[in-house]
């Protein structure tokens, strides 16, 4: 069970298409998206150890849009466009959640768990049935079935 609507169809085959092309950059696929509206968009969201470049960004989108343009999996026009998953990104399937594991995320809840509706923690777990987070008084177990959002958590660094 993932948070949020699964992915359309045509975008399994997409990443089939780009899986190649992040491999040999060291790149991690966190989300594609299609989306049609007046004009199609096809929105790649990557990632690598360390953060991804705005050159990373930019090969990647040569690349993958040469793929895409021979392979027709996007029928007609669209625009293509290629991402850092954020700062505060929210997560919404199950593969963003499995990125996330080791990051601090902020977990909202539509029923109270404990008294509280809101968690802010490492995320140490995704499991079928619940996130397991990392908060400062121990380990949380959140209930996956009443989860209404998923948000990446701003990390700040402290400087030495």
């Amino acid at each position: 069970m993932s948070v949020g609507r699964e992915r359309e169809p045509p975008a399994d085959a997409i990443e089939v298409v780009a899986a190649p092309v992040l491999t040999a950059h060291g790149l991690t696929l966190v989300d594609v998206e299609l989306a049609s509206g007046r004009r199609t968009a096809l929105r790649f969201f990557i990632d690598k150890p360390g953060g991804v470049s705005i050159e990373d960004c930019q090969r990647f989108s040569r690349e993958i849009g040469d793929l895409l343009d021979v392979s027709n999996l996007v029928p007609g026009s669209f625009d293509l466009e290629v991402s850092s998953p954020g700062l505060d990104r929210e997560l919404k399937k199950d593969r963003e959640l499995r990125w996330a594991v080791g990051r601090r995320v902020h977990v909202f809840t539509r029923e109270p768990v404990e008294g509280r509706r809101e968690f802010v923690g490492r995320l140490e777990e995704v499991g079928e049935a619940f996130l397991t987070l990392a908060e400062v008084a121990g380990g949380r177990q959140v209930p996956r079935a009443l989860l209404t959002k998923v948000r990446l958590e701003v990390e700040h660094r402290r400087s030495a």
